[in-house]
């Protein structure tokens, strides 16, 4: 029996079926990109979710067939400020939303079915397994507004695929393809789109019918061994975050995404 429970709100569907949560990111026409209410109440979610016993798999997707999640929701920038949200309280959501699916003592299964940008490459990437459709890809797009990667991309990216390519994903800020960030090593596998739901539905069936401590066990060894440079990253990202969130070069950054025109930053 499914309890589907929707959050309008906080943009995201929170589903339960059996020992499976499937929650999914619900701003399609934001290309699935999430503001600060959506980001805390996300690390909410997966947190509760992995509190209960009964629990065994979290399935993390986005709406439609376009985006997985775009990151940041920009447009939505200057509400947040007004209703008080600092840089500071920002990048302690996006930690806390990494950590919650890093941390979370069930498996957390990524169906990336389209773009991956921002935040939402580093919650691609830091699901235990995920899978994508031929025509997804990972991009952080930081740098093309005057900020460096966050979410703990800078760790992430380089303890899967090395430093040769987090420093090519971070300065250039263009598209990884789906098949390229396999072959990096940043995702498990790439399915054609019409399969994607039945490999998602496999893997999740499987790990609710496993082990639950075991798992747990499991992937707190492997992010012991892979993942022991991660909370320095996002303290560092933090750090340098809140100050380029304050820059020139960010304000000229997001006006020049906005409106559509290529950034002049400062010198």
């Amino acid at each position: 029996m499914t309890d589907a429970t929707a959050t309008a709100t906080a943009g995201f569907v929170s589903e339960r079926d059996g020992g499976i949560v499937r929650i999914t990111i619900a701003k399609p026409a934001r290309m699935n990109a999430i503001d600060y209410d959506a980001m805390i109440a996300l690390g909410d979610a997966i947190i509760a979710a992995g509190q209960d016993p009964s629990v065994r798999v979290i399935v993390l997707t986005g709406e439609g067939n376009k985006a997985f999640c775009t990151g940041a929701d920009l447009a939505a920038t200057g509400e947040a400020a007004a209703a008080g949200v600092t840089p500071e309280m920002t990048m302690d959501g996006a930690n806390r939303l990494v950590r919650a699916i890093v941390e979370a003592p069930v498996p957390v299964l990524a169906r990336v079915n389209g773009a991956a940008a921002g935040i939402g490459a580093s919650l691609a990437i830091a699901a235990d397994i995920t899978y994508a459709t031929e025509d997804a890809y990972l991009l952080l797009a930081f740098i093309n507004i005057g900020l460096m990667p966050d979410g703990g991309a800078s760790a992430l990216v380089g303890a899967a695929a090395g430093r040769a390519v987090a420093a090519e994903m971070a300065l250039l800020g263009d598209r990884l393809s789906a098949q390229s960030a396999k072959a990096a090593g940043l995702i498990t596998a790439v399915v054609p789109a019409d399969e994607l739901d039945a490999k998602v539905e496999a893997a999740a069936l499987k790990l609710a019918e496993g082990p639950r401590r075991a798992q747990e066990l499991t992937k707190r060894a492997v992010n012991a061994a892979t993942l022991a440079a991660l909370d320095g990253a996002l303290e560092r990202e933090k750090e340098g975050q809140i100050e380029l969130l304050s820059s020139a070069d960010f304000i000229e950054g997001v006006t020049a995404m906005l409106t559509k025109r290529k950034p002049v930053f400062g010198k």
